[in-house]
């Protein structure tokens, strides 16, 4: 499949997405405590810009945890827009890379408006409030609002593409919001890297998680390639449903 072109299943009005992730044998996806060599971790990275993609893109908890600098108090998240639509905003300047945080409520606090080299957008329903778009600004973190009540996905990718420019897309969230794309059809191709870990832990993150009894999703294989330390990279694509 090239990289750089858009396939012909893929709208022109968003971005190409592919979900990248990596995973124990048994699917789970929290890494801590895997006996896997710095080489082998490393492969997660290396496939990553083997896309050269524009962009990626995270739900709330998975930047809660690993890039924003903190939350926000349940007083201030409480505090709702009920007025007319506002703009989207844009931090002046040229970026050429961007980090997507999906925070429906505006929950995180950021210090940053980068991650290694990476813009930070911000993508918010409706409801949160002028004074968190105003810490937003601040901050220079630009933001789309896209949803009365939680993002609308297809429309927050729709934006992605208009006001960013976004063509390649890299899915790397947790189950719930992977799950969510895939539902809405939004999802192009699955990256996988199988880890050779069995992990065990009941209750915990996988590739994928819905919320309900959600239809089954058939994969079409395109490539396996063996990795480093025993990784396989499966790559498929998303067949039409």
């Amino acid at each position: 499949m090239d990289d750089d072109t858009r396939t012909s299943a893929t709208p022109a009005r968003r971005p190409r997405v592919i979900c990248h992730m990596i995973a124990s044998v048994d699917g789970r996806i929290l890494t801590d405590g895997w006996p896997l060599s710095a080489e082998g971790r490393g492969q997660y990275e290396v496939v990553h810009e083997s896309y050269d993609p524009d962009a990626w893109l995270c739900g709330r908890v998975t930047m809660e945890a690993h890039f924003a600098q903190g939350t926000r108090s349940d007083a201030e998240i409480a505090r709702e827009h009920d007025g007319p639509p506002r703009e989207d905003f844009r931090t002046p300047g040229e970026h050429d890379s961007f980090a997507f945080a999906v925070d429906s409520r505006g929950r995180l606090a950021w210090d940053t408006n980068d991650i290694d080299g990476d813009h930070v957008v911000a993508i918010l329903s409706e409801r949160v409030s002028d004074e968190y778009l105003a810490f937003l600004r601040e901050r220079g973190v630009s933001y789309l609002l896209a949803g009365a009540r939680e993002v609308d996905l297809e429309a927050a990718l729709e934006k992605i593409a208009s006001r960013f420019g976004v063509r390649t897309l890299m899915l790397e969230g947790g189950g719930k919001l992977n799950g969510g794309m895939l539902r809405a059809g939004l999802v192009d191709e699955v990256s996988v890297l199988v880890a050779p870990v069995v992990d065990g832990r009941m209750g915990t993150p996988a590739v994928f998680d819905f919320t309900d009894d959600a239809p089954r999703h058939r994969l079409a294989l395109d490539t396996v390639e063996r990795r480093a330390d025993d990784v396989l990279w499966l790559r498929y694509r998303v067949e039409a449903r």
